[in-house]
């Protein structure tokens, strides 16, 4: 169940149907997430990064195990939905966290539970992997860099095998991956950031890949446009300028592909229900000109490989970080629509040269976005530039720099920001989380 608000502890909550353990301190945990993709470059699934930290630590006799109580019921109390949409968890657990009663009430099935390279391994720890293993949990052993002794005791009970990328050695990778694959295990790069690692890694036989690197122009070549995007700009330098229906009619007639999708997206979602748009005319009206802005400003980075709104990866960066600009600014003094309108804009085109491949500066220059909204994407100024910051660090899990960035944004907290970088996460997670995505799932290209 969900309220206005957010999602509540419930079936998808992430815990068993079980409300939360009584008696944990209150909690500060922000919540950020990293995606993890398949070799088609689809995301399969979210690493989830916690700061938890416990109020009056002073008086907790351990306050591992309470902040490992505050994880738990932090994950019941924003909801699995929230953080992940359809997709696992990747949740980092520690020695106390695995050792705590409460963990038995997470989902098997969302969650896969990660073993940091530095846990201790003892006969306590041991029994507990097997008793979670019977009840169908599983293990993954995180951050390998060179196998030790700790690598050694674990691998027999994990499913999988994260390897960090950036710091194993070239010469031990291949043979540590064929190892690990003969020994059935399925493999997780890390800090994959370029298409080349990435290239490198899928050559190597890994399975999924962890990184930003599909967020890279030179990214490109892997993806597939679902509409001419030269025509998707020229449609967007138009609508910055209130066009008439005969104006925005004319511009849409230069591009069937976009005259195919305007006629989907108006038929589609509660708005046509009882009535059909029939003509061009017809679809402009129903949808109103916010509604088409918004569409194509996501139009822009749909992958045209028929793959759902949830699984692209660009798609839900892009979307997330427009929905949450436009959550955040709303909570700053003197925000208006237009002081709205600009924060999703602001989140929409941080990631365009992804899609275009050229620098981003020319690129913010093309679209002829105003001037503040150009430096807030490219030189982090103002209220929007600290707020593209705030939600560059929650992705990353760069924690000292979300503090860094609130210390401009009062009245906003890190929890907050946090808190609202999830509901944008659900929104953008949603197949029909809005009208204004109506339409852009499983589109064909027709170029």
């Amino acid at each position: 169940m969900e309220t206005r608000d957010g999602p509540t502890l419930g079936s998808d909550s992430g815990l068993a149907g079980v409300d939360a353990p009584s008696g944990v301190p209150e909690r500060l945990a922000h919540l950020g997430r990293q995606p993890l993709l398949d070799r088609d470059g689809m995301l399969r699934g979210f690493e989830l990064l916690f700061r938890g930290d416990v109020e009056n630590e002073a008086d907790i006799e351990d306050a591992d195990a309470a902040t490992a109580q505050v994880i738990i019921r932090t994950i019941g109390e924003f909801g699995v939905r929230a953080a992940l949409g359809g997709h696992k968890g990747y949740l980092n657990a520690s020695r106390a966290m695995l050792l705590a009663d409460a963990i038995t009430l997470i989902r098997p099935d969302r969650f896969v539970f990660e073993l940091p390279p530095d846990i201790e391994v003892d006969a306590a720890l041991l029994g507990r992997i097997v008793q979670l293993h019977a009840k169908r949990y599983r293990f993954v052993l995180d951050e390998v860099v060179l196998p030790d002794a700790t690598f050694a005791k674990l691998l027999p009970y994990v499913e999988s095998v994260k390897v960090d990328f950036s710091r194993c050695s070239p010469e031990l990778l291949p043979k540590l991956a064929k190892v690990l694959k003969s020994a059935g295990k399925l493999l997780i790069a890390m800090k994959i950031e370029s298409k080349e690692a990435f290239e490198e890694a899928k050559e190597l036989g890994f399975d999924l890949f962890q990184g930003y690197f599909f967020a890279r122009p030179q990214m490109l070549t892997a993806r597939r446009a679902s509409a001419p995007r030269q025509a998707l700009l020229n449609l967007l330098q138009l609508l910055s300028s209130d066009p008439s229906v005969a104006q925005l009619e004319a511009e849409l007639k230069l591009s069937p592909v976009l005259v195919m999708h305007l006629m989907r997206l108006a038929n589609s979602g509660e708005n046509s229900i009882g009535r059909k748009a029939v003509t061009l005319r017809d679809a402009i009206v129903a949808t109103g000109t916010n509604r088409i802005t918004r569409w194509t400003q996501m139009l822009l980075y749909a992958d045209g490989r028929k793959v759902p709104l949830e699984d692209d990866p660009l798609l839900q960066l892009a979307a997330t970080r427009a929905r949450f600009m436009e959550l955040a600014v709303r909570r700053l003094p003197n925000a208006n629509r237009q002081v709205t309108d600009a924060a999703f804009l602001t989140g929409v085109f941080s990631l365009v040269d992804a899609v275009f491949g050229d620098s981003l500066e020319r690129t913010l220059e093309d679209l002829t976005l105003s001037r503040h909204i150009r430096s807030a994407i490219l030189h982090r100024e103002g209220s929007l530039g600290m707020l593209l910051s705030a939600v560059e660090a929650l992705e990353h899990g760069d924690w000292a720099a979300l503090d860094r960035a609130c210390e401009t944004l009062a009245p906003l907290t890190a929890a907050e920001l946090a808190e609202l970088a999830l509901k944008a996460a659900a929104w953008a997670s949603s197949s029909d989380h809005t009208e204004d995505s109506a339409g852009l799932e499983r589109l064909e290209d027709h170029e």
